[in-house]
This record gives C-alpha cells, sequence and structure tokens, in this order.
C-alpha cells in the first residue's frame, strides 16, 4: 500500500505516541494538539500557509476532548468548508456515550472509535483503522 498522509489531533502526547506507533511507520502522521492547530494545517493558515490546502490527508484521526476548539466543533466545521468536507474524519475518543456517538454522526463524522484502555486492544483497534480507511476504503477526491 502507498504512502499516504494521517492528520492525527489529539493533545494528549501520551496518547500520540501510542497511536501513532500504532498507526506503524507506513504512512506519514501529522499532529495537531488542539482543533485551531487542525483547521490551521488542513486549510493552509497561519504557519501552515505555505501548505497546499488541495492535497488534503487521507484520514483525519479527531478526539473529541481538544483545547482551543472541540473536536465536535473542528468537525462540523470541516463539514461545512468545500476544502475538506469529503476528508473521511475518524473520532477516537475516550467516550461512549450514545450522545456523544450520535452528536459526533451527525455532524458528519466517518466513523467512531472509543479509546480501549488496555494498550494492547487500542493497538489493535488503530491497526484496524488506518486498515480500513487508507487500504479498503476509496475516498473522495476535491476535483
Amino acid at each position: 500500500m502507498p504512502s499516504k498522509q494521517i492528520l492525527l489531533v489529539e493533545d494528549n502526547p501520551d496518547l500520540h505516541q501510542l497511536t501513532r506507533h500504532a498507526l506503524g511507520q507506513e504512512d506519514e502522521v501529522v499532529w495537531a494538539r488542539d482543533g485551531q492547530q487542525a483547521l490551521d494545517y488542513l486549510w493552509a493558515r497561519g504557519e501552515h500557509a505555505a501548505r497546499d490546502p488541495s492535497e488534503q490527508p487521507a484520514l483525519v484521526i479527531l478526539d473529541m476532548n481538544l483545547p482551543m476548539l472541540s473536536g465536535l466543533q473542528v468537525l462540523r466545521q470541516l463539514r461545512e468548508n468545500p476544502l475538506t468536507e469529503v476528508t473521511p474524519v475518524v473520532m477516537l475518543t475516550s467516550s461512549s456515550e450514545p450522545d456523544d456517538v450520535r452528536a459526533c454522526y451527525r455532524s458528519g463524522a466517518n466513523g467512531y472509535v472509543a479509546k480501549p484502555v488496555a494498550f494492547a486492544q487500542y493497538r489493535r483497534k488503530v491497526a484496524s483503522l488506518r486498515d480500513f480507511w487508507l487500504g479498503v476504503n476509496e475516498t473522495a477526491s476535491l476535483n
């Protein structure tokens, strides 16, 4: 499978490292520490102004509980912008509350994964997520 880019939006450095490890080395992982950094990266603003916004990641993995803007706020903004309206977004979060799951799907999430506590389970879920979204799923382009 050719290398693809993943945007990981996670404010916890330990979970960032754990997720990055579980994703493997085959793909480029860009890390945004909060919702505003994620939007700046995706829309090529601020420190990312030189980036080509027409080249979107193959997958955004988005935590719900973020500083600056919540994951749900980020998701809603992504779906309202033509640059990111079709970018696959999977919520990877600690909540398994039905209201949170429903809110994310209603706001345009493509998937919702509750973070397991056990390392081995976490690693398997993240690896499966990557395999499906980058290896099996067909993504739409902006063109």
